[in-house]
C-alpha cells in the first residue's frame, strides 16, 4: 500500500476531492450535526445585533497563521 507521506501535494488534494465527490453523492445520507445548526443560529443572531462582523479571508488566514506560530 503506498504511504500517504510519499504523496505529493497535488496528489493528496486530487485523493481528497475524489473522496469528497464520492461522499457527497449520497447527500440525504449527509446530515450536519445539531451542534453546527446551532452555530449557524448563533452566528446569524450575532450579526443581525452587531455583536460580530466578517473579516476577510487573507485576514483570516494571517490570523490564523500568526496564532499557530505564537504556541
Amino acid at each position: 500500500m503506498l504511504s500517504i507521506e510519499n504523496l505529493t501535494r497535488t496528489e493528496k488534494l486530487r485523493m481528497m476531492e475524489v473522496l469528497w465527490d464520492d461522499l457527497s453523492r449520497d447527500s440525504e445520507t449527509l446530515s450536519s450535526p445539531e451542534w453546527h445548526a446551532q452555530a449557524l443560529k448563533d452566528t446569524e443572531r450575532a450579526l443581525t445585533e452587531n455583536q460580530t462582523h466578517f473579516v476577510s479571508w487573507d485576514t483570516a488566514k494571517k490570523v490564523l497563521r500568526d496564532t499557530t506560530r505564537t504556541r
